[in-house]
């Protein structure tokens, strides 16, 4: 622990550091990006051990980025799917501007901070202050259409010793002011007075839907307000990972925002939250078979909030199991 929070506070040193100044005394505010519990609905604050927004689901196409769940005929993949969602509990707020030249399909990404308490925010790509390594593109797909953020967080399957099984295919984010964090009262710099550059900003990133329909923008503006957070829920594509061809076992379902650290935060040590699982295929096999006719059994055992690590903690047992949730199907977000 006291390794991690080196790291992390050097980190944050480090990428202060290389912020560039603009006049002297000033106070750039940072963000800070909390993980939630992967699962659970944004703002949860509740038992994560007991949450629901997660199930198995078996579809016919392995190829489809949001297969509708069936139950019988070709099986073509088994997907665990869940809601994952990030808090900025930090002093400003994640403004991130994308630009690029008319002749290319990516944009370059910087990161805009606010200066000072009720001070000015960047407005434009040209007024952020730090290069980052994330990219903007624009997906076409249908329930998308819209421009997206590359590399914002990873969501992977685990061993209890850390080695990686299966990795997520997420490819962007459209990020936005999409719920309020349940313990915002706590949080000094949470946007609250309307007269405000911060709120101003908020009014925007609650209805901002990144350039919907319009591959021809030069520039987007994304964000996550202080006191807010942005949730991607379990049945929005690719928010599943793959788990055909995973052994019966324990596991760690493992999500973690700003994985590369290449966003400028006050505290790395709460990137990722994990929850602790158990798979079981039918007939308490040891492998899944040849040709699938029933999913696996997975049973929630523990849920660890701001932890990589969950399965090696004592005391797991099954809170909720797969076979005990029921989705019904809803209207979906685009997102």
């Amino acid at each position: 622990m006291g390794r991690t929070w080196i790291a992390g506070a050097l980190a944050v040193l480090v990428g202060m550091v290389v912020i560039p100044p603009a006049t002297a005394g000033e106070q750039l505010l940072l963000p800070d990006l909390r993980q939630a519990p992967p699962g659970c609905p944004g703002g949860y604050l509740g038992d994560p051990g007991q949450c629901r927004d997660w199930d198995v689901c078996m579809v016919a196409d392995a190829a489809a980025p949001n297969g509708e769940c069936v139950r019988s005929g070709s099986i073509g993949a088994v997907r665990l799917r869940f809601t994952t969602a990030e808090d900025n509990i930090g002093d400003g707020p994640l403004l991130l501007f994308g630009h690029r030249d008319p002749n290319s399909s990516t944009m370059y990404v910087k990161q805009g901070f606010q200066s000072g308490r009720h001070g000015p925010i960047p407005g434009s790509y040209a007024e952020a202050r730090q290069q980052t390594q994330n990219s903007m593109y624009y997906e076409p797909a249908p329930m998308h259409q819209h421009w997206h953020l590359m590399g914002f967080e990873r969501m992977q399957l685990r061993t209890p010793r850390g080695g990686t099984v299966v990795t997520d295919r997420k490819n962007g984010f459209c990020l936005g002011d999409r719920y309020g964090v349940g313990d915002a009262y706590k949080l000094p710099n949470a946007v609250r007075d309307s007269s405000t550059p911060e709120y101003r900003l908020s009014t925007y990133l609650q209805e901002n839907m990144c350039a919907p329909k319009d591959p021809s923008v030069t520039e987007v503006k994304v964000g996550i307000s202080v006191g807010s957070g942005d949730d991607y829920q379990y049945d929005v594509d690719f928010q599943w990972l793959d788990i055909t061809r995973v052994p019966s076992g324990t596991y760690d379902l493992v999500n973690t925002v700003n994985s590369n650290r290449t966003l400028h935060e006050t505290d790395y040590g709460n990137n990722s939250s994990s929850m602790a699982i158990s798979i079981q295929w039918p007939g308490r096999a040891a492998n899944p078979p040849a040709v699938i006719t029933a999913p696996p059994v997975v049973s929630l055992l523990r849920s660890c909030p701001g932890q990589e690590h969950c399965a090696t903690k004592a005391g797991m047992r099954p809170r909720v199991s797969s076979d005990q949730i029921e989705h019904t199907p809803r209207h979906q977000r685009h997102h």
